[in-house]
């Protein structure tokens, strides 16, 4: 065998080899977006059933906020009348968030390229940090609703001193949990605290199967 005999079996094996480098890649990325589609899919079942519940909570306290003040608005008892409402409304606001976000898992295809994908999921982390931020600003109010206008006149120093601080430390939390609340935060212990289950695990589990992908072109197509 001469040498140029030589030189081509080397390139039309060099060829080969970079064919099958290409095609375990291209493989290898089919069967992500595959396992990032049913790891996805797995949240659907957890978001219908937070929408539903939050749907008919929302429906039945904004029917029964909205007869208090329309007919009864001048007996009623203020504090449970307006904690209640920023409640409902708070829940509102994450409702449809949960609506956005159900709709992007619905979306997400296998077939789909790759930097689609990140984007949904990307939409999906982050309307999911600001639904636990909105609902955790309801914390203040579900110290508020049982006060009543008797208790300032009836309740001593003391007694109204203990409620207001547990008031106080409610609103502070909620502050505190609405600006900390961040992806940079994902690896504290108290975020594991909040964000665990079938809410967060299949997402981060999702994210990072496709940030193992790195040979890609920008407009998301495998280079083969």
């Amino acid at each position: 065998m001469n040498e140029l005999e030589l030189k081509q079996l080397w390139q039309t094996t060099n060829k080969k080899l970079e064919e099958n480098l290409a095609l375990n890649i291209k493989l290898e990325d089919d069967l992500t977006r595959v396992k990032v589609h049913g790891i996805i899919g797995s949240m659907k079942p957890l978001k219908l059933f937070t929408i539903f519940i939050g749907f008919l909570w929302v429906v039945i306290g904004a029917g029964y906020l909205g007869g208090v003040f329309a007919n009864t608005y001048q007996e009623a008892n203020k504090f449970f009348l307006y904690s209640a409402t920023i409640q409902v409304v708070l829940t509102a606001i994450a409702l449809g968030i949960y609506i956005f976000q159900l709709s992007l898992i619905y979306q997400v295809e296998n077939t789909d390229p790759i930097l689609q994908t990140q984007k949904k999921l990307a939409q999906l982390k982050v309307s999911t940090l600001w639904a636990a931020r909105i609902m955790f600003l309801q914390i203040p109010v579900w110290t508020t609703f049982w006060w009543n206008e008797s208790m300032l006149s009836d309740w001593n120093v003391l007694q109204l001193g203990v409620i207001a601080s547990v008031t106080v430390a409610a609103i502070i939390l909620s502050i505190w949990l609405f600006l900390n609340i961040k992806y940079e935060n994902r690896h504290k212990k108290w975020f594991h605290l909040i964000f665990s289950g079938n809410e967060w695990s299949p997402l981060m589990k999702s994210i990072d199967l496709l940030d193992q992908i790195k040979d890609y072109e920008p407009d998301g197509n495998v280079k083969i």
